[in-house]
Parts: structure tokens; C-alpha cells; sequence
């Protein structure tokens, strides 16, 4: 636990790549082999089930640190980080644990089932036991939640110095179902098992957005398109008759989506499809917000099956007839893709191609953008035809070109202080647009980005002195200041107060030079919906 909570603090402590893969590089040679995979597992987020909830965490360490709840609340609201919060209240100790990060993890493991007084009796003794950061690092374990900047990236390429093992190769032994406590580190990283490859997805190769004009990337004739789908990015294999559906998240979701065991019969062993997972009601694309109703479904009813059918919208195909041809060209890949479509009949499954679009200028490319929203895509995909399938994401092969966002003009109404840097600033906005017949404001989305450093200090400072009332650590504000809300889509939700659901909402600008009343209202924004 000693050394693992020295790399978290290095980690915490930089921005840096090089000091961040140092750190990891330096862990992964020392550190005992079963706190290797934990560390492995912790930073690519499979983490074990959290044991106690949140409440209890809070009240139990304002016992322990001998302070009234609220002031334990009114402090976690300024700091931002729960863990962080108790490791400064709880009494200090210079105690260094000798346990292992392994051991710690499988006490946490069998705290679940335990009662709460004797969770609370083992938090307690811990708490007191470890030092500051080990406290620190110890309740994130608790939690689950640790986010420190470190990518499956950096991590796999610390790995790769350690082991001596290629990264691409690391990255590939990293995907899949793969279980920290039954797993060694000698079956996870150093050793070949075939049959762990059965259902193992390939690395996603993932594009950056587009970066100055078009004309910028050469030739038009060197570059295919296709319309950038808004879906769940996904892998579909079907290898030894069995199929399996991974998410870009390395999720295996194989059982929620069952339309896909079709593909079995259709499709032969040997096959890996990259493509999007869309909602398709009435035969026709759907939203993203229809997706939603399947995601994160522990079951899928036959009626949701029936309202919310989905389909594959393939567009490329990284194994064929067993053999890895991700180093192939793209254009060949779509040729043995859209041989593959020609062949099978489509009708039965619920599999389609994502056309891939030829231009003569970049000109044309941009006037198909511009209608991407009438084809219920994002924007386009540029692919260069003589790409192969990376790992990861890499500049140069491969861009996605988005539509421009969709923007309305919104009253601030709640505000909420961020988190990390932002913790003592108003940061974390909810919006509101006029209900033209009741004459009020309506909130309709939230947004925490888009404004400068200085810009949030002015709003912070305003929305300090024009409180109305206060909920927890959210205020609500005098209506009084305008800004332009952009977001990606947009669709109608029974979920929201206002009808309508907008995704990626963010701050495009301050409107300064508006009234409130001059703010946009909910049947403008309804307007908005394809």
C-alpha cells in the first residue's frame, strides 16, 4: 500500500507524461506481482464493488473526526473530493501500513457483507491506522472512485518499459472480461493463452476533430467519407460460434442488445465488425436519447425489444476468416466489408453498412456535412484510403469533421460550486428558457465549461451577492445574466421538466450585451428538434 499511494501522490502531483510514466514504469518493477494486476485494474477502471455508500462515509468520519455533520458537509463542498475531505478532518498519523495494496483490496472485497457496525469499526481503525495520503488513497479504494489523468495509454506504455513487452500487444492483453482477483499477472501480461483471445476486442483506433481547413489534408481522391454516426461505438465478433458485443468502454453488453445472436448464423467464424450501435424504431435511425432507453438496462423486455429495436452500423471490419488484417489498407477493408454485406442477407439481421462517400472537391465534402443532421449523424469521418486500423488515438489517418453545435440564448438560474481547481468557485450552471405562457423561466440544461478563468471569478463573485436560496451546496440566483448554450443534439424527453433533452450542452459566450427577456423560449428550442 506504501508504494502505491507514493504513485498516486506522483501521479496527482504533475501534468507531466514523462514524470507520469516514470512513476508507473518505476511501480511496475518493484511493486509484488497481485499489486500489479490491482494496479492495472484500478487505473483502467475495473474496480471492486463499493462496500458502504456515501452517507454512511460522511457521517461516520465527522464522528470521527469529533465535528458536527454539517460542518463535515460544508467542508466536502469545499474541498470537492469526498476522499480528500476525510483524510483532512480524521486525526493525523505519521503510521506507515505495511499491508499490501492486494490485502487492502480483498479486506474491502469482504467488507461488503459485513454488518455496518463492523464497517464502520474497520473504516475507523484504518482511518486512524494510515497516514494522510495512504488514508487518501485507501477511502478512494472505498469509494471507487479514482480519476487522476492517467490513461490506458500512459499505462500501457509504462508497462511496455517495464515488461519489454510492445505496447500494441499490451493493449490488446488489457481488453476484455478479465477479473483482478482470478487473474495473475503472469496470465494477464507475460503469458500466450489462446483461448483468452476468444472473445478479446481489438484496441479502438479513434480520430481527432478536424484541425484547420479540409484542403489542409491533400488530395480529396486520398480520402473516403462516411457520416459520423451518434451511437454506441462498438466491436462485434463472432469467433467459434459464439458472439460477443463489446462497448468503446471495454463493456461486454453481449446480452443487452439480443438482436445481435443472429449474426451467428449469418456471418462466419472469424469475423471482428467495428461499427455503431443506433436505435432504429419504425425503420428509421433513431436519437441518441431513444438509445438511451436500452442502455444500462439489467433486462431488456420484449415491448422495449419491440419500441427500441438497434442495429449494426458497420463500418469497418478488423478480422476476416480468423486473420488480424488491421494492417491492410483501409480501402481494402471496406472491400472485403462490403463483400462480406453483399453476400448475406440483411433482411434477417439487423446489420447495415455505413456508406462510404467519394468527392471530387473538399467543397462538396462540406456542403454533405452541413446536411449530416438531416441524415441524424454528428458531421463526417475523413479516413485517408491507405490507412491502416491503429491503436488509440492518432493524429493523421483518420478525423472527425462535426456538424456546427446548435445554440440558444438561456437565463442562469441555479449554480453549483465545480470541482478539483474549482472547488471554491460557482462553477457548475443550470439554465433556464421562458414558458411563454406561464411567463416563467424554465430549466432545461446544465453546463460547467466554455467560459475563461477570469470570466468564472466575475460570475462566481456575482452569484455570491444575488443568493435567492440555498439547497445543499446548490444556490438558485436572481435571473439576471444571458448566455449562448451550444450543444450536439437535441430531442424530445418525458425525463426533463422542460420536454426537451440537449446533448453536450456547454457555454458558447457570455451574453452581456442581453436582457433576460431578450432570452430564447422553450417552443424555440422545440423548434430545434428534427
Amino acid at each position: 500500500m506504501k508504494h502505491f499511494s507514493q504513485l498516486i501522490k506522483t501521479l496527482d502531483s504533475t501534468n507531466k507524461t514523462t514524470l507520469k510514466v516514470e512513476a508507473l514504469t518505476k511501480y511496475f518493477e518493484i511493486a509484488p506481482d497481485k499489486d500489479k494486476v490491482w494496479a492495472i485494474a484500478i487505473l483502467s477502471h475495473r474496480r471492486p464493488p463499493r462496500p458502504v455508500n456515501t452517507t454512511l462515509l460522511r457521517n461516520w468520519a465527522s464522528q470521527l473526526a469529533n465535528i458536527p455533520l454539517w460542518l463535515f458537509e460544508e467542508s466536502y463542498h469545499i474541498v470537492g473530493d469526498l476522499a480528500e475531505t476525510i483524510a483532512l478532518v480524521v486525526p493525523t498519523s505519521e503510521e506507515t501500513s505495511e499491508k499490501s495494496l492486494n490485502q487492502f483490496l480483498q479486506e474491502i472485497i469482504q467488507l461488503k457483507s459485513k454488518t455496518e457496525e463492523e464497517k464502520k469499526e474497520y473504516l475507523h481503525y484504518n482511518w486512524l491506522e494510515l497516514n494522510y495520503y495512504e488514508r487518501f488513497v485507501f477511502t478512494k479504494l472505498i469509494t471507487g472512485s479514482f480519476r487522476i489523468g492517467v490513461s490506458q495509454k500512459l499505462m500501457t506504455r509504462a508497462l511496455s518499459k517495464a515488461t519489454n513487452i510492445d505496447e500494441d500487444i499490451l493493449a490488446y492483453k488489457l481488453m476484455g472480461n478479465w477479473d483482478p482477483e482470478k487473474i495473475s499477472f503472469t496470465q494477464l501480461i507475460l503469458e500466450e493463452n489462446e483461448e483468452d483471445y476468444l472473445s478479446k476486442p481489438y484496441p479502438f483506433y479513434l480520430a481527432y476533430a478536424i484541425e484547420g481547413e479540409t484542403s489542409s489534408l491533400g488530395e480529396v481522391s486520398e480520402w473516403a467519407a462516411e457520416h459520423k454516426w451518434d451511437g454506441i461505438r462498438s466491436q462485434i465478433i463472432i469467433r467459434n460460434n459464439e458472439l460477443f458485443v463489446w462497448s468503446r468502454g471495454e463493456e461486454l453488453v453481449t446480452d443487452k442488445y439480443p438482436e445481435f445472436q443472429s449474426f451467428i448464423e449469418n456471418i462466419p467464424n472469424g469475423t471482428v465488425l467495428d461499427g455503431e450501435i443506433l436505435a432504429f424504431p419504425n425503420k428509421e435511425i433513431g436519437t441518441f436519447n431513444d438509445l438511451q432507453t436500452r442502455i444500462g438496462r439489467k433486462t431488456v423486455s420484449k415491448s422495449l425489444l419491440a419500441k427500441t429495436p438497434v442495429i449494426l452500423k458497420a463500418y469497418d471490419i478488423l478480422e476476416w476468416e480468423g486473420e488480424d488484417i488491421r494492417d491492410q489498407p483501409f480501402s481494402e477493408r471496406r472491400t472485403v466489408l462490403e463483400k462480406l454485406y453483399a453476400e448475406i442477407n440483411t433482411e434477417e439481421i439487423p446489420f447495415h453498412l455505413s456508406e462510404t462517400i467519394s468527392f471530387n472537391t473538399w467543397e462538396e465534402v462540406a456542403i454533405e456535412r452541413d446536411r449530416a443532421r438531416e441524415e441524424r449523424s454528428e458531421g463526417l469521418m475523413l479516413k485517408k484510403l491507405d490507412s491502416p486500423y491503429l491503436v488509440g488515438r492518432k493524429k493523421g489517418d483518420w478525423w472527425k469533421w462535426k456538424v456546427d453545435p446548435l445554440t440558444i440564448d438561456a437565463v442562469l438560474t441555479y449554480a453549483m460550486r465545480g470541482h478539483g481547481r474549482r472547488t471554491n468557485l460557482f462553477t457548475d450552471y443550470t439554465f433556464g428558457l421562458w414558458d411563454e405562457e406561464k411567463k416563467e423561466l424554465v430549466t432545461f440544461a446544465k453546463a460547467y465549461s466554455g467560459l475563461t478563468d477570469a470570466e468564472f471569478r466575475k460570475v462566481d463573485a456575482w452569484i455570491k451577492k444575488n443568493t435567492l436560496e440555498r439547497f445543499g451546496p446548490v444556490r438558485s440566483v436572481t435571473p439576471h445574466h444571458v448566455f449562448e448554450i451550444a450543444f450536439e443534439g437535441i430531442a424530445q424527453s418525458k425525463r426533463h421538466k422542460s420536454g426537451v433533452a440537449t446533448r453536450f450542452p456547454r457555454i458558447l459566450r457570455w451574453r452581456q450585451d442581453k436582457k433576460i427577456e431578450d432570452a430564447n423560449t422553450l417552443e424555440d428550442l422545440k423548434a430545434l428538434i428534427p
